[in-house]
């Protein structure tokens, strides 16, 4: 027994999603840092390396110098497994080389930049059988996993609508023109892909509505919009969706919803009862019924199902964004470990790659139904 090792690509001085990172990772104890290539500058992630009080030749140049040095160090002093924390072009390069050198792999979303680079990476997880997690940090919250099992047991019966949105208001200016680079590289086409704040945030919302109702999105009819001055991305979104049990459904995201934080929200509407949830306000459930009043669920208290019960504080104590990303941390680590010890899988639930390749067919479906004119597309 011990700790499971961790390698980081990207996350230096100054990155924020990195130390977001680091904290998930280490808050339930089972992972530890070890090495790390944190910058594109062999400088920059020395300094890095050195802030976070890791030893010098542990901190490496380059993903690939890392990844083929770790590989030749012992088994019981190297990493288990990579966690990726760069801007959305450097995450199937590291993805790969890392699943083809024997390394599990922890990615930010979305995945990667095209179809083919996904698929790619599904079929190397599933001819290796490494881990590969994908933080979808929002399906971590206790109430998000309180939704999903009532519907799963049929608490709702038969899902009619959905609606989900996911506003944000922190680009309504040119923020990209400043010195704000987690603005800079969001607009970039060659660094984020072909979604703006679809694939920036859209894709929450996407694997949001598939997480909690348990349904697949079969086609969508998609607006994009482009407001900020001279923007080849999107920054704003409106997309009808057709779900595979005939239900239908709405989303709307944006980055320049003036004065919006991070308003991800979701309602879901069943023949029996109808369920909302808001991440703003992670720790109520609101639940109501044909023949019964509201009922709000809260982590920790009374009628949650078992899966529901994972927050780490008695009942009242607010738990947060770090604790839901933890939630994947730990649940990697607990499944990564059994394997280490030998032992069977707890079959402890995250996000995976297969998840990772259904986001990024929702962009390009997106997009492409957004240049015809919002002609209704599917999504295989």
């Amino acid at each position: 027994m011990r700790k499971i090792r961790m390698g980081m690509v990207g996350g230096g001085i100054g990155s924020f999603i990195g130390d977001v990172h680091r904290k998930a990772s280490m808050m339930d104890g089972l992972i530890e840092l070890v090495c790390g290539a944190f910058s594109s500058t062999p400088e920059k992630s020395k300094k890095s390396g050195k802030a976070l009080f890791l030893p010098e030749d542990r901190c490496y140049a380059s993903f690939e110098e890392m990844i083929l040095k770790e590989k030749e160090l012992p088994k019981g002093e190297r990493m288990d497994f990579i966690a990726i924390v760069t801007p959305n072009h450097m995450h199937f390069g590291p993805a790969k080389l890392a699943l083809e050198n024997g390394f599990h792999v922890v990615c930010d979303k979305p995945m990667t930049l095209t179809i083919e680079e996904s698929e790619t990476l599904v079929s190397l997880v599933e001819n290796t059988g490494l881990h590969f997690a994908l933080t979808h940090n929002y399906t971590g919250y206790p109430m998000v996993k309180q939704a999903k099992t009532m519907i799963q047991k049929g608490d709702l019966g038969k899902i009619r609508k959905v609606q989900v949105q996911y506003l944000q208001g922190w680009m309504a200016t040119d923020v990209e023109n400043t010195d704000n680079k987690q603005a800079s590289w969001r607009v970039d086409p060659s660094k984020s892909g072909i979604g703006g704040a679809l694939g920036d945030i859209g894709t929450h919302a996407e694997n949001l509505l598939e997480y909690i109702t348990g349904l697949k999105i079969a086609e969508l009819a998609a607006d994009l919009g482009r407001f900020g001055k001279g923007r080849i991305l999107d920054d704003d979104g409106n997309i009808l969706v057709r779900l595979d049990n005939g239900a239908k459904g709405t989303m709307s995201f944006s980055q320049i919803a003036t004065g919006e934080e991070n308003n991800l929200a979701i309602r879901v509407y069943g023949e029996k009862g109808s369920l909302e949830w808001g991440q703003e306000e992670p720790n109520k459930l609101l639940t109501r019924w044909l023949d019964k009043p509201l009922k709000v669920f809260t982590p920790g208290g009374n009628d949650l199902y078992e899966e529901a019960q994972t927050n780490r504080v008695p009942s009242g104590h607010p738990e947060g964004y770090l604790e839901a990303f933890a939630t994947i941390y730990r649940n990697f680590a607990i499944n990564l470990m059994a394997e280490l010890n030998g032992e069977p899988s707890p079959q402890k639930e995250y996000p995976t790659v297969k998840d990772g390749l259904r986001g990024v067919k929702f962009m390009y479906a997106a997009v492409q139904s957004d240049k015809n004119n919002t002609a209704w597309t599917p999504l295989s």
